[in-house]
């Protein structure tokens, strides 16, 4: 198939052209992960999919203890399904401790500390208690044990990756943590094939087309492990080829009527998916994507499955102001459409659009 083929597939299978599911643990069951190291992206993320949810709503449907947010692969903050949390840790979370170490090193830490901090935790959230971010390192500063500079951050890190506590959703501003276990009583326990299989047919039926490298890139597996996903998952999954690439989709995937214009958090899916993004952005709007390559991902227009824009937003008194910041040139019908783009963003916020155009 060619290319344009390719990206309208791909956008259906990241939901972007309606027709997936309608809760947000259906969402996040989807797509096995999705990246939420960024709060406020991961749930424009999750409202962009669900046409008509507020913030509100979103944030309510969160408290219902489906999903959770923790350190499942890659080292970075994901939003699972909170049944898989464990096994994903087990299968993919551990490979971030192999040179935990060094970083101990680098921090002044050591592992008797880091276990100490861990049981402090623990026992700090023991009993259904839930506790903000600044709370658990108060714990630890009353335990003994020091959090100055980035140590607090990674002995949190640290506790969530070695499977005693998780993110529980925001109180107001601020980020809170649970005990798992508690908060996941009844977790799902497949064999490691089993999970093999379940994390290559979710990341495929949710980002596919998509290659084997893209699947390596994003869960931090080894190629061997990825190869068997792939046989795990069977016939739910076809290779096809894309102008001589060989990428791998779900079986039953069909493509959607396009949506146009569509505005997207930096850290959606959409682009944090994938180690190739040639599909969706040309190697120049990238640089405007990813500023200085350091990670940090613009929020995109897309049109059509490709980025043309990038914006930025400001929530103030009257209501939240975009600015638009063209990649292409873009004639007053494009700025229209942009503005149309946009206002489902203002509506999940609950509050008017305004947009500036530099």
């Amino acid at each position: 198939m060619d290319a344009r083929t390719a990206l309208g597939l791909r956008m259906t299978s990241l939901l972007l052209r309606g027709g997936g599911p309608t809760t947000v643990e259906g969402i996040t069951s989807w797509f096995g992960a999705m990246q939420a190291q960024d709060v406020n992206s991961v749930l424009w993320s999750l409202g962009a999919r669900l046409p008509g949810w507020s913030l509100t709503d979103v944030n309510k449907a969160l408290e219902d203890r489906s999903v959770l947010r923790t350190w499942p692969m890659r080292g970075t903050v994901h939003l699972v399904p909170a049944r898989d949390a464990h096994w994903m840790l087990d299968v993919m979370g551990t490979r971030s401790l192999t040179g935990v170490a060094k970083r101990w090193d680098y921090l002044g830490l050591d592992k008797a500390t880091a276990e100490k901090a861990m049981d402090l935790l623990g026992s700090a959230l023991a009993g259904g208690k839930r506790l903000t971010r600044a709370e658990c390192l108060v714990t630890l500063t009353d335990g003994g044990v020091e959090v100055t500079g980035q140590r607090g951050y990674h002995l949190l890190w640290y506790a969530s990756q070695r499977g005693v506590t998780a993110i529980a959703p925001h109180v107001g501003k601020d980020q809170t943590f649970v005990l798992l276990d508690e908060w996941v009583p009844s977790p799902f326990t497949p064999s490691r094939e089993e999970a093999l299989g379940l994390i290559a047919l979710r990341f495929f039926r949710s980002h596919g087309p998509a290659t084997r490298k893209d699947l390596v890139g994003w869960t931090g597996l080894t190629m061997g492990d990825v190869k068997t996903g792939i046989g795990v998952a069977g016939d739910a999954l076809v290779t096809v080829d894309v102008e001589g690439v060989e990428m791998i989709m779900a079986a039953d995937l069909e493509e959607l009527p396009d949506t146009a214009w569509l505005a997207l958090p930096g850290f959606d899916e959409y682009m944090l998916g994938y180690k190739d993004r040639s599909l969706m952005a040309s190697a120049s709007d990238l640089a405007a994507i990813i500023p200085g390559g350091n990670g940090v991902f613009q929020s995109t227009l897309v049109r059509s499955g490709r980025v043309v824009a990038t914006w930025k937003r400001v929530l103030g008194a009257k209501g939240v102001t975009v600015t638009v910041l063209p990649l292409v040139p873009f004639k007053a019908a494009d700025h229209r459409k942009a503005a149309a783009a946009l206002e489902p963003f203002a509506q999940f916020l609950g509050v008017p659009l305004i947009v500036k155009n530099p």
